[in-house]
């Protein structure tokens, strides 16, 4: 996940009402259908139409169609339905399971499938091509949508991540699914891991928000199936659901009647928690939601890219708050906040040598744009915005506890240590965590976490420098391949993570395979580069700068990112080279 602190309230870390800025596909997935997977795949799942069992270790995959029938919202704001079909893809006889890594950020993406019977462990490489990024299998899902003449009037074809939501096909499956929830879009991905239980159904739908389906209101034919290749390779049947679909359009005025309906409702999405982010409280009318309360500003170059943060942060155009929420079935779901200890730590503060401890790691910045003063900065200069992102390589988790100071808006903070058993066995002090009272953020910040420099040409000179406080949020999955990675981390939106007002103790936790990812786009965040002159420079993104914290290597705590600033005042321009193969500006 990703998230940003800001003022007013667009959709959450990973939001942007900007679509035109989007430099990396962003996709999302579905949310309609998850709640009735288990009643409407149940008597669809296993036996009825599947094939036989294959060889041992290989699951079983067929796909089905949750309902026959959906009903899609089209609002006179945007241009077209997202196509949430509710399609799943069933999976029984063995778990459906990949591991999906990269050496190194000069080396391409490699894709296996775990193939488990009984003890025995085996793996297969999947082709080159069907794997492309870490957000799932590419071009899974073929879809035919048809007039009521009977007229092709649209064809998409869809990425499918198996950790999309899911669910039980019969009783007798495993009662949780210990997968993750969700597939990263993060471009600095190392490692992921993908799975569907056995006995379970996960959703193929997938919705690029920033491409809708141009579809008038009105009654359609979908037609699903799974392409040629992936049925070849997984031998799926080549099932071909039909499902009718109602296009209902939205008004401010409501109205009523076939194909249209009133907006007054909350979100289609659902209204979670509003908190940590300024969120709007309540529930807006869509439209409100999607944009009242935040100003982009007259270039909309202070919104984030869409596409650079993350599922939990996704300004979905209709959702009312930023963060997790209920419905949100793609991963974003609301993580509860772990509970400091009861008391500050007593004794001598210490830590044995061999105990485990973190691996802090800075991710060079990306979402890099030039931004024009508004929403809070100084109008007519000009800013550098960016995204960055500092995640745990393990193998232990960063635990810190503060605790307040009576009548301060300041906390005492304590890093903690755990022995394999999770036994705590050492503690040291780490500085501070402070109240942040700006509209927007309205948190405790653990202050010393991280820090931003704009460097010099030859990287001897510091010409600006960013913050170096805020609170911790297990935002983004980096690599869930390592030692000890938590596939289900807590803390993982600022609305559960960072405390209230009134808190007197709070626990902020980064951890393990988990990154953090703060969007610079907000006052006192981005770099002012109005009197800088054109020319190359790099961000700068060091973790730990005072080294406070207590981790097991110190030496990869700083990540650089080549930039190249051009044009006049009040149009400045920015170039980013790629790093390595890895071209997200």
């Amino acid at each position: 996940m990703t998230r940003q602190e800001h003022h007013g309230s667009s959709d959450s870390g990973s939001g942007s009402g900007n679509r035109g800025r989007s430099r990396l596909r962003r996709t999302a997935f579905a949310t309609g259908a998850a709640l009735t997977v288990v009643v409407a795949g149940a008597g669809a799942a296993p036996g009825a139409g599947a094939d036989p069992a294959g060889a041992p270790g290989e699951p079983r995959l067929k796909l089905i169609a949750a309902s026959n029938s959906v009903t899609l919202d089209r609002y006179e704001w945007n241009d077209g339905v997202y196509l949430d079909l509710g399609t799943y893809l069933t999976v029984d006889d063995a778990p459906f399971e990949f591991r999906v890594t990269r050496e190194s950020y000069k080396d391409p993406i490699v894709a296996r499938q775990i193939l488990r019977d009984g003890t025995t462990t085996k793996t297969r490489e999947l082709p080159e091509g069907m794997v492309t990024d870490f957000s799932g299998l590419s071009g899974f899902l073929d879809v035919t949508i048809e007039n009521a003449a009977g007229e092709v009037v649209a064809k998409t074809d869809g990425t499918y991540c198996p950790n999309n939501a899911a669910g039980r096909i019969r009783p007798d499956a495993p009662a949780t699914a210990h997968y993750p929830e969700s597939c990263s879009t993060n471009p600095w991905t190392l490692g992921s891991v993908w799975g569907v239980e056995q006995g379970w159904a996960s959703n193929t739908s997938t919705v690029d928000y920033d491409k809708p389906v141009d579809l008038p209101a009105g009654e359609y034919t979908a037609k699903v199936s799974v392409a040629e290749k992936y049925r070849d390779l997984f031998g799926i049947p080549d099932d071909r659901p039909t499902i009718k679909v109602t296009v209902r359009e939205y008004d401010e005025d409501g109205g009523g009647g076939v194909g249209r309906a009133s907006s007054s409702r909350s979100s289609a999405h659902g209204a979670g928690h509003g908190g940590g982010h300024g969120a709007a409280q309540g529930a807006p009318s869509a439209k409100s939601a999607a944009g009242a309360a935040h100003h982009y500003g007259p270039r909309g170059a202070d919104a984030p890219t869409p596409g650079a943060l993350s599922h939990a942060l996704e300004d979905r155009g209709t959702a009312t708050h930023l963060g997790d929420g209920r419905g949100h079935t793609d991963g974003s779901r609301i993580a509860p906040a772990l509970q400091p200890n009861a008391k500050r730590p007593t004794g001598r503060a210490g830590v044995p040598a061999d105990v485990p401890k973190p691996d802090l790691r800075s991710l060079p910045a990306w979402d890099i744009a030039i931004t024009d003063g508004e929403d809070g900065d100084v109008p007519g200069k000009d800013y550098l915005a960016f995204s960055a992102n500092v995640w745990n390589a393990g193998p232990a988790p960063l635990v810190v506890d503060g605790f307040r100071s009576p009548g301060k808006d300041l906390m005492d903070a304590y890093q903690y240590f755990y022995d394999a058993d999770g036994k705590q066995v050492g503690y040291t002090p780490t500085g501070t965590m402070e109240w942040d009272p700006r509209s927007g953020h309205e948190h405790w910040h653990f202050t010393d976490f991280a820090s931003y420099r704009l460097l010099s040409e030859d990287q001897t000179k510091e010409v600006r420098s960013g913050k170096e406080a805020f609170c911790l949020a297990n935002t983004d999955a980096i690599d869930y391949t390592v030692k000890n990675a938590n596939w289900h981390p807590y803390n993982t939106d600022l609305s559960t993570a960072c405390g209230q007002q009134n808190s007197i103790s709070v626990r902020e936790v980064l951890d393990v395979g988990s990154g953090d990812t703060y969007t610079q786009y907000r006052p006192g965040q981005s770099f002012d580069i109005t009197d800088l002159p054109n020319g190359t420079y790099h961000i700068q993104v060091i973790a730990n700068p005072e080294k406070r914290l207590q981790e097991t290597n110190l030496d990869n705590n700083v990540a650089l990112r080549k930039v190249i600033l051009g044009g006049e005042p009040g149009a400045r321009t920015v170039q980013v080279p790629p790093h390595e193969l890895i071209d997200a500006p």
